[in-house]
Formats: C-alpha cells, structure tokens, sequence
C-alpha cells in the first residue's frame, strides 16, 4: 500500500490523514474503512496502461458492492463484472452505465436475465448451452436480441491457490474449445436473437505474475484464429481475474507490466 494512503504516526494507524481510531469511535466498529485516493489510483493505472487502445475496465462487484466504492468507479468511467441481479441494480443506482456491464456466473433466472436484457447490458458471460438457449428464448420474448461472450476454459495453471484457480481443464468453469466451436456452428440460425460478440477467458484470482495470462491470451488467440477461418467474427476478448495484491510479502505485476506482455498478441487480432 502506498505510504500517503495507510500510514502509521506514532503507534498509530493513518488513512489519507484521517486517524483510524477516531473514526472508529465515530462511527462505531466494525469498521470499514477505504482509501478513495488508492482506488482511483489503482483504475488510472490500468486506464494509462490502455490509453489509445479501445478497451473497457470492468470492477467485480462481488469483490465488493459498498455502494460509495460503486460510485467512485462509475465517475472514474468504469465498467462492472456482475454476478446478479441485484448487483446490477446496485451499479445502475450507483450511477454505473447498464452498457457497460458484462454478466458472468452461472444460474441466472429468467428474471435476472429480463432484467439484464430491458438494461441493454455489454454481453452475458456463457457457459453453457442451456444456458444459450434461456437467454435466446427470452430476448425472443421481449423482441430483442442479447449478447453473449462464450467463457472457454484455457487449460493454463494460474500458479495461484488450487481453491481459486478456474482456468485449467480439471476446473468446473467455462467451456472446452471443442463445445464453444459446436455452439457457435449455425450460430444465427438457431439463436436468432443472440449475437455471439465475444470470447471470454478467467484463469483464477490473486494471480501475480503475467506469464499466466501471456500463455492464456496466446491460447485463446489461436483460437480466435480458427474461428475466424471458419467465418467466425468477434469483437470483444474478456480476459477476467485481474491482478492479485499484497497479503505480506508477494510481489505482484503491475498493470503496465501486465498490459505490455498481452496486448501486442490482441491488437494483432485486431480486437
């Protein structure tokens, strides 16, 4: 954490200048208490690390749905990763663009789905077929046509904690290459009111190096390639996970360091 954030005076703990004991005793404990100026900081160094390249950095509301955190990302210009329903109700009453919401997660209902549909969200996040089915016969429905961005599974170690990690085959997460090329065969015909926008990859959390994401981005890339052969176009590449932090001693990536090694092998897609 950087020192003019969270600082210690004489025993005693400092966020931005604001003692933590007095806050404490305002406004009683537990208590949670964020650093504004760090946050901000932490999306401007993505935001620079993208700058000239068309690109959309989405906040993981499961991470945390503090409504004053929400807020700040959403005048900061932030997209959102959803999980819910009531998260994406969350960001539109923070202020957050419906647009430029992605939805991931498996088991949404019909109504989150309808929901998410009236709001114009970005794209689903798809991992599975029946999947693909309910949100075509929905948007059926209401006479429109969603997006999705099939989630495959990479096959690529994290190198993180074997609980969090979701990109590799034996992980219950996403789709093989083999099922999302199966999908997206006769794609218009069968789901006339979905568009196939995207592909989207997420290899685990708390990751801190960037080879784990070279290798997956390179995988993906190819097949991106073999869906182009095939007649196959998409216009987003969702790489999910983020960067990890700093528990005691880790030394993690930073989004410049991260963002240099990925990028040349998207912008030569294209994408």
């Amino acid at each position: 954490m950087k020192q003019e954030y969270f600082e210690r005076k004489n025993k005693e703990l400092y966020c931005e200048g604001v003692s933590v004991k007095d806050a404490a005793r305002e406004f009683g404990t537990p208590l949670y208490l964020y650093s504004a100026s760090h946050i901000k900081e932490r999306f401007n160094n993505f935001a620079e690390a993208l700058k000239g390249y068309p690109s959309e950095i989405c906040f993981a509301v499961k991470s945390c749905s503090n409504i004053h955190i929400l807020e700040l990302f959403a005048k900061a210009g932030s997209g959102f990763d959803i999980v819910s329903g009531c998260e994406l109700k969350r960001v539109i009453d923070a202020g957050g663009d419906p647009k430029k919401c992605v939805y991931a997660g498996v088991g949404k209902s019909a109504e989150e789905i309808e929901l998410a549909i009236e709001n114009e969200i970005l794209y689903f996040g798809l991992e599975s077929l029946p999947e693909l089915e309910r949100i075509n016969a929905i948007a059926a429905k209401l006479g429109k046509v969603a997006r999705v961005a099939l989630r495959v599974n990479p096959d690529v170690d994290a190198h993180t904690h074997e609980y969090i990690t979701t990109g590799k085959s034996e992980n219950k997460f996403g789709l093989t290459a083999e099922t999302a090329e199966e999908i997206l065969k006769g794609f218009k015909e069968k789901y006339p009111n979905v568009e196939a926008v995207g592909l989207q990859i997420h290899i685990g959390s708390q990751i801190t190096e960037t080879e784990p994401y070279k290798t997956a981005v390179l995988k993906a890339a190819g097949f991106v390639k073999k869906l182009r052969s095939q007649g196959v176009e998409l216009k987003y590449f969702d790489i999910g996970g983020g960067l990890g932090i700093v528990y005691k001693d880790e030394t993690v990536a930073t989004p410049a360091e991260l963002i240099k090694e990925i990028l040349p092998t998207i912008s030569e897609l294209g994408m």
